[in-house]
């Protein structure tokens, strides 16, 4: 009854198959691959890009970016193989639990559940303040009293509601309102870059990387970047404030891994997984960076406004139009952000019920659906309290510290499965294994520590809880505990 049992990649794929926890199979590589771009492409583009330019980084963003892809590329290719290997929803979860153990596996699950459930929430009062400013532009009005911002936020609490509905419905059938969404989405995108392009001026790009400054993150050693606190570093700009930055925009990029998460719903998982995580991630820092530069290049990048980059920028250019349109596509945008965001967020918590890490009798999939309808509904509601009653905006760094860890976890645990279960099939394998997978964990833990002390107490917090019902219910409740699985194998004390 050891807490490093893990749970056998055979029984996991069993488990699939159970009528009462089977889901539906409707998933194809392009619908993997939009659904991918419709969680990336968001915050990173609609509200991240110049706040963190104006605050930290300056055009420097741009490597700010660079630094957070090559971060989740080299991650995502550690998800792409065990993705393609184990097939089966929960992601980080699943896959840990058959390498490294039950207790790392609830961990990832409860990280996982942070940046899901809360990165939902922070985007869906994304979501509220840019409705109510697309309103006011096409002259109508949103009441103060119940808008982004006060006591109750209405639009959020109705974003969540509707698309708990639409995902408890269906996951084929969400898809196809993100399908919309992103081709929305995407072609606004690609119109802010084409339009930009021709308000660039050079000069703003001087210097492109400004001069280390003292740091104006916060008030005290609490709202100072670890890193920062234990070495005197300086603040922002610079290559601090780059490295900084990158922590931040990291933000931007969450959402490949939530592909993984749908596993047991594809065609060909073996495939188009991989194909899905990596198409997706490669398309979105391509437009990210160019967003960046165009921002950069438009305005100087200490007048930035960092409420409403984009739009401002075009207004200041008299392109008010295009300021409107943009704020169209941001209300597309964070409304796929949103979803997937949920649709991951379920999907981990029925992958830990089915275990009976959480009760097995929220893990019931609706015969009608195929869709584990209670958990929908449960977190739905949630995520749409916590957006509209929250004041939350603080709380993003805890959506990248919660991700990272996952990251770094996973990246450790496939060099594990490899030594372990060399017999499995694994139709796509990271390159230069175990390098790159080192490499993978050591730079989430570098970002890990960029990010502010506060974030770091606030996580600490975040795992105790999560300890105390692991302890308190899990342990006790484990299918694999109760014989379920196979042996207890201790793979922490293997050399």
């Amino acid at each position: 009854m050891s807490i490093w049992r893990t749970k056998s990649v055979e029984l996991s794929m069993a488990d699939t198959e159970d009528p009462e926890f089977k889901l539906k199979k409707n998933l194809s590589a392009l619908d993997l691959t939009v659904f991918g771009i419709g969680v990336i492409i968001g915050a990173g583009i609609f509200t991240l890009t110049g706040r963190v330019a104006q605050a930290y980084a300056g055009p420097g963003v741009v490597f700010s970016f660079v630094i957070a892809a090559i971060c989740c590329g080299l991650a995502a290719l550690c998800y792409a193989e065990f993705a393609s290997t184990v097939p089966v929803s929960g992601s980080a979860y699943t896959f840990s639990y058959a390498t490294l153990g039950e207790m790392i596996a609830w961990i990832i699950g409860w990280d996982l559940i942070l940046e899901l459930m809360l990165g939902a929430s922070v985007v869906a009062q994304g979501w509220s303040s840019y409705f109510e400013t697309f309103l006011g532009e096409i002259g109508l009005g949103w009441p103060e009293s119940l808008g982004y911002g006060d006591t109750f936020d209405l639009p959020a609490f109705l974003l969540v509601a509707i698309l708990t509905v639409l995902v408890a419905f269906g996951i084929k059938e969400s898809l196809r309102v993100n399908l919309v969404l992103v081709a929305l989405k995407l072609f606004i995108v690609l119109f802010v870059i084409v339009a930009g392009i021709q308000f660039i001026d050079t000069d703003n790009y001087k210097p492109f990387v400004p001069a280390s400054a003292p740091g104006t993150t916060g008030e005290g050693w609490l709202h100072t970047p670890l890193i920062q606190t234990v070495f005197g570093a300086p603040g922002v700009y610079g290559v601090a404030g780059i490295l900084f930055a990158a922590s931040l925009v990291f933000f931007a990029y969450i959402g490949f891994d939530v592909v993984a998460t749908t596993a047991e719903e594809a065609r060909n998982p073996q495939k188009d997984l991989p194909r899905g995580i990596i198409a997706s991630l490669v398309i979105c820092t391509i437009l990210y960076v160019a967003v960046a530069l165009v921002i950069t290049g438009m305005v100087k990048y200490d007048d930035i406004n960092p409420d409403a980059a984009l739009a401002t920028a075009f207004i200041d250019q008299g392109k008010d139009g295009y300021a409107t349109l943009i704020s169209a596509g941001a209300v597309a945008g964070l409304t796929t952000v949103v979803m997937t965001l949920m649709i991951g967020a379920v999907r981990v918590f029925f992958a830990m019920s089915r275990d009976g890490l959480m009760p097995t009798a929220l893990a019931h999939v609706h015969p009608r659906t195929g869709t584990p309808v209670r958990i929908t509904l449960a977190i739905g509601l949630v995520v749409a309290l916590v957006a509209s009653l929250t004041p939350i905006g603080k709380l993003e760094e805890m959506v990248n510290i919660g991700t990272l860890s996952a990251f770094a976890l996973v990246s450790i645990a496939v060099p594990i499965l490899r030594k372990n279960r060399p017999d499995l099939e694994r139709s796509f394998r990271v390159p230069f294994s175990p390098f790159l997978p080192w490499l993978s964990a050591a730079i989430c833990l570098f970002l890990m520590l960029n990010l502010t002390a506060e974030t770091w107490l606030r996580f600490l917090v975040w795992m105790a809880l999560g300890f105390a019902i692991y302890f308190g219910y899990g342990y006790r409740h484990s299918r694999v505990g109760q014989g379920a699985g196979e042996p207890a194998k201790d793979y922490s004390r293997r050399d």
